[in-house]
């Protein structure tokens, strides 16, 4: 497949006017009939219809899911075939690049340039992951005597997906390609506000040879279908990404039923910036970790730790590239910031930068809401830099989760990791310096679950991806969530020719 061709190429109008639930294998209408729309935050157009399932769709995706867990008919397929069957999931995603990339700018606002590079790699995790189902082995444990104990890997069952806005077919593929690698059936929430290009991996996997009733997706809202996947009894695991509050309240439902849990939630990361950096280049890597997706991502360096020798220059230079940045239509290949996702989200936004006002911090740059133009018609917030602001500030402590980000100046090392640690969050940090001992010797001491040398954002994945503290716990990516998603099974096999009777006789092994 020629993915260059296909991301330079203009996006083709493809979108449906209309998505359903994903059900057994077929696209199919919500129970209760009711749709709602997704409209695009940069302009405020419709984008489509979607159906709107609750609970009584939720309860068809789960009986679907564990109908095909049941009869084995993807259990029941060899490594090697779902292997080949994720490979071809890839190649079909690759296929339909323009039309995914397409749904995926017009739904949540993000950047072209962004998702021309974002979404072609999302197929890597369908082969990762099929790569490692056919490398997945069990093991023989020294159990003494004439005994043979082997054991195995084996599917959990019924696995509840809940996925968010922010990166829809990402974040979503992040759960969705180790799962369904394991052997496990799946039912998938997508958030309300960018659900198509998710429905539309339900297609893909489909077309791809994944047999029905092994992938349902339920688009819907969190108070009725979130709930009622969150509380249902039948799940064997339940993955989310969300805002901490929401994962609370999620775990909380799930741990009911004792459901397992993995969570990948809020974060507030630093950047820490020591004094033998180059200032210019370090201004770049920080506008890059701070603005882009127009901050709107759990891992978004929004606390820049800057050390006092060179704290004034970057301030300055950080705030003059921040507001050169290109604001506007998200479909524009010129355009480097598209709005936030909702009018809510945006008026939430500017309550942290306004209470940050009246608690003496100082606006370095951005804002102020734009009303002028293009500008006005979607959910546009500019990149805000604030100075003068004290580690005990709600903008310092709490998720925006917009293009807003704190600077603040350290001393010495120690303090630039007492900073950074002084968080109830700790999902992801970035250090900038040319010294790779004390590169190492800080990574070291950040209770963080994702640390960046001279970098930000990278991701693969073959590399463990999730946080500490209130940022979560589990892991997304690698071999660790791969056997996350199975359970082991210990088979023992007595091969002696010996009698055994335990009331018989006097010395007869117990255990």
């Amino acid at each position: 497949v020629d993915i260059t061709r296909s991301i330079l190429l203009p996006p083709q109008k493809m979108i449906k006017s209309h998505y359903g639930c994903w059900i057994d294998g077929k696209e199919i209408e919500a129970a209760g009939g009711r749709k709602f729309e997704v409209r695009e935050p940069a302009t405020g157009a419709l984008v489509a219809t979607v159906a709107e399932g609750d609970a009584d769709d939720v309860k068809r995706a789960f009986d679907s899911a564990q109908q095909a867990f049941d009869d084995g008919r993807w259990v029941n397929i060899s490594p090697r075939d779902k292997c080949r069957i994720m490979f071809k999931a890839a190649q079909l995603l690759r296929e339909r690049l323009d039309y995914i990339i397409e749904v995926e700018v017009r739904s949540t606002g993000r950047a072209i340039k962004e998702m021309r590079a974002q979404i072609p790699r999302v197929a890597e995790w369908l082969e990762y992951f099929g790569s490692l189902v056919q490398t997945s082995e069990g093991g023989v444990t020294p159990f003494g005597g004439d005994f043979v104990n082997y054991y195995r890997r084996i599917p959990l069952g019924v696995c509840g997906l809940i996925t968010p806005w922010n990166h829809p077919l990402l974040i979503a593929m992040k759960k969705i390609a180790p799962a369904l690698a394991a052997g496990n059936s799946l039912v998938v929430k997508p958030s309300e506000l960018a659900p198509i290009a998710v429905i539309e991996i339900g297609r893909i996997l489909a077309d791809a040879g994944v047999p029905p009733g092994v992938v349902n997706i339920v688009p819907g809202f969190g108070p009725t279908a979130g709930k009622a996947l969150s509380e249902h009894p039948g799940l064997a695991r339940l993955d989310i990404t969300g805002g901490t509050p929401t994962g609370r309240i999620i775990a909380s439902a799930a741990g009911r039923n004792l459901v397992p849990v993995a969570a990948e939630l809020g974060g507030k990361a630093p950047l820490i910036v020591f004094e033998d950096s180059d200032v210019d280049d370090a201004v770049n890597a920080a506008c890059f970790a701070s603005f882009i997706a127009t901050g709107q991502t759990c891992i978004a360096a929004t606390r820049l730790l800057v050390h006092e020798a060179v704290f004034e220059n970057f301030k300055t230079k950080l705030a003059k590239k921040a507001a050169g940045l290109r604001m506007g239509n998200p479909m524009d290949p010129n355009t480097q910031l598209g709005p936030v996702i909702s009018n809510l989200q945006r008026k939430r936004i500017e309550d942290f930068v306004e209470r940050a006002k009246k608690e003496g911090a100082e606006i370095l740059c951005g804002g102020v809401v734009p009303t002028e133009g293009e500008l006005a018609q979607g959910f546009f917030y500019p990149p805000t830099l604030i100075g003068n602001v004290r580690p005990d500030m709600n903008v310092v402590c709490e998720e925006v989760f917009g293009p807003v980000v704190v600077v603040l100046p350290f001393k010495d090392e120690a303090d630039a990791i007492k900073l950074c640690n002084d968080s109830p969050y700790g999902l992801a940090a970035g250090i900038w310096t040319n010294d790779v001992k004390r590169a190492h010797r800080v990574a070291h001491k950040l209770r963080v679950g994702i640390v960046w040398i001279n970098d930000y954002h990278k991701n693969d994945p073959s590399s463990p991806w999730g946080g500490m503290k209130e940022s979560g716990f589990g892991r997304e990516n690698g071999w660790e969530t791969f056997t996350q998603y199975t359970q082991t099974q210990s088979i023992v096999v007595n091969y002696g020719t010996a009698k055994s009777d335990w009331f018989g006789q006097a010395a007869a092994r117990y255990n």
